[in-house]
């Protein structure tokens, strides 16, 4: 038996609707951004969803007679795969667009500076929450996000990427007539040997500053992720210490961050073979390699895509343990996260023809605000 629990959010869609609910499953088949198509999936597994995500579509300025601004309208995606509980997620969810947009508005545009001062704005926001809360609820300062962005504008795509998620772009090949893979965002997983050696880099007397524990590489013993927005009893000493859950405690003390919120960026140029970008939190990528992904997106129609990349990678878990998917699909949240992790993924089309001609006196259709899923439950 599953039970839904969803309540997306959403603004401006023109009647497209806001999504649909199938047990465990929320979809938003199709829907339409400044640039192209989009579709979006979300499958719960935790107790608790975790995971948020977000698309945002429209004017990129809070002021639009800003003329120093050279990135008006755009498209913006967020993928936030939350750890220890939803309230860095949803906070990020809330907080991080509104952040990027501030920013732009003062630096006149977007630029990977930007983008690093919006996450470093939303992480001191979500501590200021953690101080705030400290003595009623200790244990929002064990919880934390990884943080996947991407910004479509004025011909240019960045990327920034705190965690583990990941962003495959779909490029054609002309001389082959296919699809290639290429993967834009680089991850902060210390089970990744260049992740392991940057975190002992960073702190060269600590020999336990990654261990192995139940066959999995992790900061601290703790965390298998080294870069997050919140996580706030690895990011300050101040918080890992009663009333701390003792679990989260560690045995002495620090003087310097151990996570970090910084983002690894890219910034290029949008090239007129690329033909779609594919948001995933790892939950996707742990049955799916980009290859599969970008086949399956490249070979099937825009509606439902999102959905369909979902579906396969839960098959894929299924069949890791000989059952069918249908068998799977039966099994409730909390249990479920035996088979697979939540799983959130965006697929964004990219119509170069859109983009050639958008200005910003003329965006395609009314300002469009996804957010989903937000939990049913959530305070």
């Amino acid at each position: 038996m599953v039970r839904s629990c969803w309540k997306p959010s959403v603004e401006g869609e023109d009647g497209e609707g806001s999504g649909r609910v199938d047990g465990l499953l929320w979809h938003k088949d199709l829907g339409s951004h400044v640039y192209g198509d989009f579709s979006m999936a979300v499958v719960q597994a935790n107790t608790s969803l975790e995971d948020r995500s977000q698309l945002e579509s429209g004017p990129f300025s809070s002021n639009h007679n800003n003329s120093n601004n050279t990135c008006p309208q755009g498209t913006f995606i967020g993928v936030y795969d939350g750890h220890g509980g939803s309230e860095a997620s949803q906070f990020v969810t809330d907080n991080l667009f509104t952040n990027l947009m501030r920013i732009a508005d003062e630096e006149g545009g977007m630029s990977e500076e930007v983008i690093r001062k919006a996450y470093s704005a939303t992480e001191k926001g979500f501590l200021s929450v953690v101080k705030r809360n400290w003595m009623s609820k200790p244990e929002i300062a064990s919880t934390g996000t990884c943080c996947l962005v991407g910004i479509i504008c004025n011909g240019m795509l960045y990327i920034g990427n705190c965690g583990d998620s990941r962003v495959v772009l779909g490029r054609l090949e002309r001389g082959m007539k296919e699809v290639s893979p290429i993967q834009l965002s680089q991850e902060h997983n210390v089970n990744i040997e260049r992740v392991r050696d940057e975190v002992r880099s960073k702190h060269p007397f600590d020999p336990q500053i990654v261990v192995m524990k139940h066959h999995v590489w992790r900061v601290k013993g703790l965390i298998q992720v080294s870069r997050s927005i919140g996580d706030a009893y690895l990011k300050k000493a101040e918080f890992n210490r009663e009333p701390l859950p003792l679990k989260y405690r560690l045995g002495e003390p620090f003087f310097k961050p151990i996570l970090s919120c910084d983002p690894s960026i890219l910034s290029q140029k949008l090239h007129p073979d690329d033909q779609f970008l594919i948001f995933a939190s790892d939950g996707l990528w742990e049955h799916l390699s980009n290859q599969e992904a970008v086949s399956i997106v490249s070979n099937n129609p825009h509606h439902g895509i999102a959905r369909r990349l979902v579906k396969a990678a839960m098959r894929e878990a299924a069949k890791k343990r000989e059952m069918r998917l249908t068998e799977l699909e039966k099994i409730e949240e909390g249990a479920r996260r035996n088979f697979h992790d939540d799983i959130t993924v965006v697929v964004v089309f990219l119509n170069h023809k859109l983009s050639d001609n958008n200005t910003s006196q003329s965006p395609r259709g009314s300002p469009l605000s996804l957010r989903a899923p937000s939990p049913a439950n959530t305070n």
